[in-house]
């Protein structure tokens, strides 16, 4: 038993002695393996060492010589560019010395140019010198022959060139003027007076009252009615003042709008033919009136239309020109008066060869403010032109409106017409009617404005103030002064007095000498 553990620890011995003896040589074997691969690389590696340093060498020898080459090449650019500097310098070293002695000749010129005029100055200034001494010797010997100083003779001068002045300003503006009228007068006064021919009728109407005649006066009465009921109905309805006073068969309608004055009219005249007189039948009366009245001015503004052929009209408008009938400026009725302008506009935009359509459209809305200003603030002027605009009218008409009287420059010839169409219509003989007042101190003033003027001895406004005759003093006014007069006073008159058309000033100048026989 004991001989079979011995042996079997002597296999197990042995086996390990064997292992690690088989371990030790395979150890042995990889070692020597691992020691010829370390060999075998350190050679590959001397090698590759080897070949990077003669590549290296290689390199280093070629960029040795191409830095050579590169400084060679440098070296001769920067030769030549040093060559080529230098030659530029040397030109431009050679141009300024040709400059300089070119300003050094100039500067020896200019130095003797200056010498001869510093002695040139001296001459002069001795010249002058004596052309003084002349010349003082010369007015104290025209002093000496004429009786006058230097100062008369200067003022006697003066005023024989001022009037020679004004001899010749006389003259030229006589010649133009006359060339003017020559070849103005004859063609405007064909157009003028043509226009006015074909379209002038007589528009003189009331102004704020209007007269209803009765059959008797027992209708006074009745139309008052019991405790004056009748009476404040109609004036109520209406707004217009009645007038019952001592005059035979008559009652007067008060007011200033011209539209209620005719309603009230209308209804007063078919109560009288009805005879019923009370407040339910008066306010019956007066609301028929209205329509009748409304209806009568549309009909009015769709005729003044067609008179005038302007067409596409706002039917605002139209209504509006209906309402002019029964609207008057100095008596003038203008609705008549717009359709007058308008024709007339119309006839001397075709004498001129302008657009006659809108000078006719122009001319009948001229005046279209006129029918609704006592309604609103402003001038008709004004109320017109925002009319227009209202109701889409052209930018050429609404200047036409704007500039009629004169309150902004007009933008067209149409414009122009217009102005002169209007002024024509107003005023033409029996188209307007003044009071007395106004035409008297349109005289006074015409009057005093044309004796404001020096030289003025009297003054007469005549021919209804459109002709005023101015007496000058003959020793103060001589005839070439004349012709500067009459304009100037008639510059004064258009812009400090208002007036329809034109005014004629006529400057007389007369001598008269008077003797004796004894």
């Amino acid at each position: 038993m004991l001989y079979a553990i011995c042996a079997i620890c002597g296999l197990v011995v042995g086996g390990v002695v064997c292992w690690i003896i088989s371990s030790k040589n395979t150890l042995a074997k990889k070692l020597q393996e691992d020691e010829m691969t370390i060999g075998s690389a350190n050679t590959r590696a001397k090698e590759i060492i080897d070949e990077a340093e003669k590549t290296a060498e290689a390199k280093k020898r070629e960029a040795s010589v191409e830095i050579k080459e590169e400084s060679i090449r440098a070296k001769k650019e920067l030769d030549r560019e040093t060559r080529e500097r230098k030659n530029e310098v040397s030109q431009y070293e050679q141009r300024v010395l040709k400059k300089e002695e070119t300003l050094d000749r100039k500067i020896e010129s200019f130095e003797k140019k200056e010498q001869k005029i510093a002695a040139k100055e001296l001459e002069l200034d001795r010249i002058k010198t004596e052309m003084e001494a002349a010349r003082d010797e010369q007015v104290q010997q025209l002093e000496k022959i004429s009786g006058l100083t230097s100062e008369q003779a200067k003022e006697y001068l003066i005023k024989t060139v001022e009037d020679e002045v004004k001899h010749e300003t006389a003259v030229l503006i006589k010649n133009m003027e006359s060339k003017a009228r020559e070849e103005a007068d004859k063609k405007a006064k064909e157009i003028v007076v043509g226009a006015i021919q074909k379209t002038a009728a007589d528009h003189v109407a009331e102004v704020a009252i209007t007269v209803v005649q009765l059959p008797s006066d027992e209708m006074k009465g009745r139309i008052i009615g019991r405790e004056g009921r009748n009476i404040r109905t109609l004036e109520t309805l209406t707004g217009v003042d009645l007038i019952i006073d001592d005059t035979p068969e008559a009652v007067v309608l008060s007011g200033f709008d011209p539209v209620r004055r005719e309603v009230a009219r209308i209804a007063l005249e078919r109560l009288i033919v009805d005879g019923r007189i009370h407040p339910a039948r008066i306010e019956e009366m007066v609301e028929k009136a209205q329509k009748e009245v409304e209806q009568t001015i549309r009909d009015a503004g769709e005729a003044a239309c067609l008179e005038t052929g302007v067409h596409n009209v706002h039917p605002e408008l139209i209504r509006l020109l209906g309402k002019m009938k029964f609207r008057t400026s100095y008596g003038q009725n203008a609705l008549k008066h717009s359709v007058e302008v308008s024709l007339l506009a119309g006839q001397l935009a075709g004498e001129l060869g302008l657009d006659v359509r809108i000078a006719k459209r122009a001319g009948l809305l001229h005046d279209i403010g006129k029918s609704i200003d006592q309604e609103m603030e402003g001038t008709h002027v004004q109320i017109g032109v925002d009319l227009c605009r209202k109701y889409k009218e052209s930018g050429v008409v609404i200047n036409a409106v704007e500039a009629h009287h004169g309150d902004v420059e007009p933008q067209s010839l149409i414009a122009c017409i217009v102005q002169a169409a209007d002024a024509i219509s107003a005023a033409r003989p029996g188209a307007r009617r003044e009071t007395l007042e106004t035409y008297t101190n349109r005289l006074k003033q015409l009057e005093d404005i044309s004796g404001s003027f020096k030289g003025v001895d009297k003054t007469f406004a005549i021919q209804a103030g459109r002709e005023v005759r101015v007496m000058v003093v003959p020793e103060q006014i001589t005839d070439d002064e004349m012709v500067l007069l009459a304009r100037d006073i008639s510059k004064k008159i258009e812009t400090e007095l208002e007036y329809p058309g034109m005014i004629k000033v006529n400057v007389i100048r007369e001598s008269r000498v008077t003797d004796y026989a004894k």
